[in-house]
Formats: C-alpha cells, sequence, structure tokens
C-alpha cells in the first residue's frame, strides 16, 4: 500500500530467527522425551516422597528407644495408600515396621545398612513386590527407608525427570539465542549502516566517489557495485553535458559580440534600446552557462581585487543600458581600496547581474544604486516593487522566477549566490528603506 511505514528488515530476521531456534529447541526436548518414555516402557514406579514422611515420624523416647509417632503426614499417607508397608533402620540399628512386607524383602530388610539406595520394579500387574530404598533424614538422624509408597505411571516420571533437565536447558539456551542473535544481526547491519552513510554523501561536487565495497556482505555487494556502476554512468553523462554546454556558450559569445556592434552603430530610438536589452540578455546568459562551468572548478585562481574599481568597471559597462531602460545609475565608495581575495571575472559576474536584475525588475524608473562599504560589501538597490518576505530565499533556487512569465532563465541569482559562497561570502535579500529590492553581497577582506 502507497505510504505505509517500511517493514524493518532487520526487525524480521530476528523475530524469524529465534522461533526458528524456539521451533528446533522445542522438537528436539519433545523428540528427547519421546526416546526416554520408550526406551524406559510403560512401567511404573514407586514415589519416593512417602520416605521422608516416614523420618519425620520416628522419634526417640526419653529411654532411648525409637517409637513410630502418629503426625498428620502420616494418617495423610496411610489414608492415601491404604496397603501401605515399609521398614525403617535408624543408624544407631533400630528397627521400625508397619503394613504386611512381602517375603521376598526379609532378607533386605536385615541388611538396609548396607543399602542406602535401589528402585525395585515388579514385572507383575499387581505390582506386589514393587518397591524403593532410599536414606533420609529425620528427627533420629539418618534413616533407611525400604517400602512401597504411592504408585505413579514412569512414563510421567520421565517426562517430569527430563522437563527438570530440558526446561533449563531451553530456558538457558533462549536467553542466549535471544542476545546473540540481534547482536550477531546488529553487526551485519552495522556495515550496511555504514554503507547507507557513505551514501548520504554524495552530491554533485563529489563527482567520481564510489561507494566503498570492503568490509561488505558478499550478498549485498552485487546491488554496492550496480550503484557505482550508475554513479560512472552519471559522472559520464554529466561530463558530456557539461562540455556541451561549455562549448555552446563559447560558440555564442562571437555572433553576440557581432550582433552589439551592429546594434550600437544603428541610430537611437525606442527600437534600438529595445535591442540593446535583449542582446544583453542574451549575453547575460552566454554569461551565466560559463560561470556554470568556472565555480565547478577547484582551481579557481585567487587574487586580491579591489571591489571599489571592479564596481566602477560594472557601472561603466551598465550605464548606457540603465539609462536607455529609463534608471539612473549611481556609484557610492569608501574612496578607498577594499581589497578582497577572489576570482575577479565571477565577481563582476555577480554585480553585473544584480544590476541586469534590477534592470529588468526596477519597474522602469527611479535610481539604481550601488554602494560598496570599508567591510567587503556591496549594496545593489532599487526603488522598484521589491522582493516579498516569502520569495527571499525561493529566488536563489535554479531556475525559479518571482514573476513566470519574466525573462531570463532563473539561473542569475542562483549562481551569483553559489560564486558568493566559493569566495567565502554570502548573498542575501535585506530591507531597503525605500521600499524597493536590495541584494547585499558579504565578502572577507584579503589579510
Amino acid at each position: 500500500m502507497a505510504g505505509s511505514k517500511p517493514r524493518s528488515l532487520r526487525r524480521r530476521l530476528i523475530v524469524q530467527l529465534l522461533l526458528l531456534q524456539a521451533a528446533v529447541l522445542i522438537v528436539v526436548a519433545t523428540a528427547f522425551i519421546v526416546y526416554v518414555a520408550q526406551a524406559v516402557g510403560n512401567g511404573t514406579l514407586s514415589d519416593p516422597g512417602f520416605t521422608e514422611t516416614v523420618a519425620r515420624a520416628l522419634v526417640r523416647n526419653e529411654d532411648g528407644s525409637v517409637q513410630l509417632t502418629e503426625t498428620k503426614e502420616l494418617k495423610e499417607l496411610r489414608a492415601t495408600i491404604p496397603d501401605l508397608w515399609f521398614v525403617a533402620r535408624v543408624s544407631s540399628g533400630e528397627i521400625v515396621r508397619e503394613g504386611q512386607v512381602p517375603a521376598i524383602y526379609e532378607a533386605i530388610a536385615g541388611r538396609l545398612d548396607r543399602i542406602s539406595f535401589a528402585d525395585i520394579r515388579d514385572t507383575g500387574s499387581s505390582h506386589e513386590i514393587l518397591a524403593i530404598v532410599r536414606n533420609v533424614s529425620g528427627p533420629t538422624g539418618n534413616v533407611t527407608v525400604l517400602g512401597r509408597g504411592k504408585l505413579v505411571s514412569m512414563t510421567y516420571a520421565v517426562f517430569f525427570l527430563a522437563n527438570l533437565l530440558v526446561v533449563p536447558i531451553m530456558v538457558l539456551l533462549t536467553i542466549i539465542t535471544a542476545v546473540t542473535i540481534p547482536m550477531i544481526v546488529g553487526r551485519t547491519f552495522k556495515r550496511l549502516a555504514n554503507v547507507a552513510r557513505e551514501a548520504k554523501t554524495i552530491d554533485i561536487d563529489r563527482r567520481g566517489y564510489r561507494l566503498p565495497v570492503s568490509d561488505v556482505p558478499s550478498e549485498i555487494l552485487p546491488m554496492v557495485d550496480a550503484i557505482n556502476g550508475a554513479l560512472g554512468r552519471l559522472d559520464d553523462g554529466y561530463e558530456r553535458q557539461r562540455r556541451f554546454i561549455l562549448d555552446a556558450a563559447h560558440e555564442l559569445r562571437t555572433p553576440i559580440a557581432i550582433l552589439q556592434t551592429r546594434i550600437a552603430a544603428m541610430p537611437v530610438d525606442d527600437y534600438k534600446t529595445k535591442l540593446q536589452t535583449d542582446t544583453a540578455r542574451i549575453a547575460g546568459l552566454a554569461e551565466q552557462l560559463l560561470d556554470m562551468h568556472r565555480i565547478g572548478r577547484d582551481d579557481m585562481p585567487f587574487r586580491h581585487i579591489d571591489l571599489a574599481q571592479l564596481c566602477r568597471g560594472a557601472v561603466a559597462d551598465l550605464a548606457p543600458l540603465a539609462i536607455a531602460a529609463g534608471y539612473e545609475l549611481s556609484l557610492e565608495e569608501p574612496g578607498r581600496p577594499v581589497i578582497v581575495n577572489g576570482d575577479s571575472g565571477s565577481l563582476e559576474r555577480i554585480v553585473t547581474n544584480l544590476i541586469q536584475n534590477s534592470i529588468e525588475h526596477g519597474g522602469g524608473r527611479g535610481r539604481i544604486a550601488l554602494v560598496v562599504t570599508n567591510d567587503g560589501a556591496i549594496e545593489v538597490a532599487d526603488d522598484g516593487p521589491g522582493v516579498p518576505d516569502a520569495e527571499r530565499e525561493n529566488i536563489f533556487a535554479p531556475f525559479h522566477r518571482l514573476h513566470p512569465r519574466a525573462g531570463g532563465a532563473g539561473l542569475g541569482l542562483s549562481l551569483a549566490r553559489e560564486i558568493a559562497i566559493r569566495h567565502g561570502g554570502h548573498l542575501a535579500v535585506v530591507d531597503h528603506p525605500g521600499g524597493g529590492a536590495c541584494f547585499r553581497l558579504t565578502l572577507p577582506l584579503a589579510h
């Protein structure tokens, strides 16, 4: 379903592995219990719990003799087992009997000092000679008891004893599995997270970069190789496009210059002014395409540049165009050099773009003022309608135009800000007392 939250592959793997481990443990435990139960058969055993009841019922009288007292536990035992019988021998040698002791055990009863543990099974269906021997503690000390208690199924006993062994093992293995599987899966996914983190750093300015393939799981390696192959093809396509734009911009320069020369020789009238405006726009677009190439180069040569002198040259070049479009173009400078480090051609393009932007959007009247400050800032302001607050950042986006039908490709301000950033500066729209648009370029002064 579109918009649904993506499912976690890591969680799915952990849950499925835990379920698999649990299923394996259950199957193994069940098979073990079934095997043991079949191995011991379907016989009957005597519950050894009665021996402790007998030992606690034995007390020593004042004269030193041993006596069987009528305890509550013994009463309940007699009520539960009507044919109860046993022979108890205390460590001092006294023997206490109860019930009908089978004749076969008379000899054993006399040798309880030599026996401490025994399980005697009866193959007959009556279980008359079924008995056990246990050595337990009581008020009189150690007591060896021979007898037959409550009968229990051997299968049940095996199942109970097997659970005493298997359940703790299963719980321990489950805990170990629940801890180790997330750790193992987490370590594996940590490598994928590293690849994803590297992929987030891929940008147009990092052309030629490839995702690392070292320490990547073999199952993911084909996908990483495919991404790297796609990045290589994108780099090749970008390079071809860049070369085409650069060649086209260079080829346009010559016919544009010829066209501007021929228009300059025409008689002065409104038609000539419109032609000059249009050819200036075309020339500016060609320069913008060249700027796209220049700002993408890391070897852009920087040298000391006087911002005041640079602005004087830009105003001299664009004054005829501004005056012909109905504006008054002025320059205010501090009267001394304002030195910054940069590329003169790129910085001149910023100033030219800002002046041309004011000519195009200033309303065809008023003044376009350039101000150069001592702290390395250039302001270009006009008396036009200004820039709405909501659009002050949008206008710097590539191909964004404040008025959809306005001329230009929407690259001038975007390239101007990019050039400013490459020079360690900033370009932004600021408030202007006159209400028009005011662009402020700030550059760090040269040391």
